[in-house]
């Protein structure tokens, strides 16, 4: 990663690399005092509310108690960045204590502000249905 990357691209490469390193401090430096993570979108096991966390306070709460609990890893194959946001697509890998692993399907939007730091990752993934199995939906306008 270069230091002229896009600067919510180069944010989310380095939020992904923190993660599987598990370098809580380095990961929680890159977020504004006002970030605000949802992980997934909406109401979930990691967010009953469905409000995101909000605040640095907030975020280090979810990394502890739930980044911190289980091995992370990601398959990021594809991104596009635009104003000051980037969207990864992929799976994020995570193996819970006892060896189950899961993947994670989805989009992940990162935006940040003018010094690069995180404002919101909001992850959109199917909580219930984490892995697809192929599409799910018919496609639109394109036969396949």
């Amino acid at each position: 990663m270069s230091e002229d990357e896009h600067p919510a691209r180069r944010a989310g490469l380095l939020s992904q690399k923190y993660v599987a390193e598990a370098n809580r401090e380095a990961w929680l430096d890159l977020w504004a005092d006002e970030g605000m993570l949802a992980d997934p979108v909406g109401v979930s096991p990691l967010d009953p509310a469905g409000e995101g966390h909000r605040g640095k306070e907030a975020v280090t709460a979810f990394y502890d108690n739930a980044i911190s609990r289980v091995k992370v890893s990601f398959d990021y194959p594809k991104s596009y960045a635009c104003a000051n946001e980037c969207a990864f697509i992929g799976t994020v890998f995570t193996t819970l204590p006892d060896g189950t692993e899961n993947g994670s399907e989805g989009v992940f939007l990162y935006e940040v502000d003018d010094e690069g730091k995180i404002l919101s990752l909001r992850a959109f993934w199917e909580h219930g249905r984490p892995r697809l199995e192929g599409p799910i939906h018919p496609p639109v306008g394109r036969s396949r």
